[in-house]
Parts: C-alpha cells; sequence; structure tokens
C-alpha cells in the first residue's frame, strides 16, 4: 500500500512538472509573439511616415528621382516582408535607403528649413527609438524562450510539444546599427 502511495505521488509530481514546463514555453512563446506585435506597430508607424517625408522632399530633389524610388522601393519591401529574418533584411535595405535620403537632403538648405520636413524628421527620430526598444524588449524575450527550449528537462517537453527556437530580429551590418542621422 506504501509503495503504491509512493509511486502514485511521484507520478503526480511529474505529471505537474511537465504541465509547468509546457506552461512556461507556451507563456514564453506568447510574449515573443507579443513583443513582435510591438514592433510590428512601431515599423507600420514607420511606413506611414515614409510617403509625407517623400511627399516633402519631392519638390526639392527633382533631380533626384532615384533616391525617392529606392526609398519607396525599399518601403514596398519592408511592408511586404513575412518572418523575423525577412523583415530584419527589409528594415536593414530601408534604413540604408533613407541614410541616404538624408544625407541628399543635406545639400538643400530650404528643405533643412522646411517646417514639415522638421516635423517629420522629430517624428522619424521618435519612431525608429521606439522601434531601437520593441526590438530590445523581442530579442530578450526571444533569449528567455530559446534558453527555456535549449536547457533540460524542457528541451525534451519542447520537441515533443513542437516548440523550436526563434530567430533575434538583428541588423546584419555595423553601420546599419546606429538610427538614421536625421538631423538639419
Amino acid at each position: 500500500m506504501t509503495l503504491g502511495w509512493i509511486v502514485l505521488i511521484a507520478v503526480g509530481v511529474l505529471v505537474l512538472g511537465v504541465i509547468g514546463i509546457y506552461n512556461s514555453l507556451v507563456m514564453l512563446g506568447k510574449r515573443c509573439d507579443n513583443g513582435w506585435a510591438q514592433i510590428d506597430v512601431q515599423l507600420k508607424r514607420r511606413y506611414d511616415l515614409i510617403p509625407n517625408l517623400i511627399e516633402t522632399v519631392k519638390g526639392y530633389l527633382k533631380h533626384e528621382r532615384e533616391v525617392l524610388e529606392n526609398v519607396t522601393k525599399a518601403r514596398t519591401q519592408a511592408i511586404n516582408a513575412t518572418g523575423v529574418k525577412d523583415q530584419a533584411a527589409a528594415e536593414n535595405m530601408l534604413t540604408g535607403t533613407l541614410r541616404t535620403l538624408f544625407a541628399v537632403a543635406e545639400n538643400y538648405p530650404d528643405l533643412k528649413a522646411n517646417t514639415n520636413m522638421l516635423a517629420l524628421q522629430e517624428e522619424l527620430v521618435s519612431t525608429e527609438n521606439k522601434i531601437s526598444f520593441a526590438r530590445q524588449h523581442f530579442n530578450d524575450t526571444v533569449m528567455q524562450f530559446n534558453t527555456k527550449v535549449a536547457t533540460f528537462p524542457a528541451n525534451m517537453l519542447a520537441g515533443m510539444f513542437g516548440f523550436k527556437e526563434r530567430d533575434f530580429f538583428e541588423l546584419l551590418d555595423e553601420v546599419q546599427r546606429e538610427a538614421p542621422k536625421v538631423q538639419f
């Protein structure tokens, strides 16, 4: 009789441990999803600012049509990107084209003094900061999730229940690790 109770208690503890590990994996997965959603919100805000930026500079940069087309093209690719790695690559390209746009805009003193341009500059800097904070939160959460998925005993259960490590939202190039300089 005593052996039966010991076995029953051991099985109960094991089941509770499995449930606890499974629930923690689900919770961390949901935190990763939420972190990505926060990045997505800020990226959409950034994408919404870009057409206004292009309209503001279009009249000044009549001879720089290729720069404006590249920004528009990069924005479209970023909007259509799927998955963390594709999104990161598209964001890297968009950041590079914005950097080029602002470098070209430096040559136009009237544009640098335009109130719409100054307001857009401020909004873009604010949005870039929010993206940076959201990316940091997301990557911290992904690190926690990936650590849980990779460590024993959760790694055994993660494999059984289909939990896989997630990708970080990384910038690929040292120059692109800096926020675009939009100071006029």
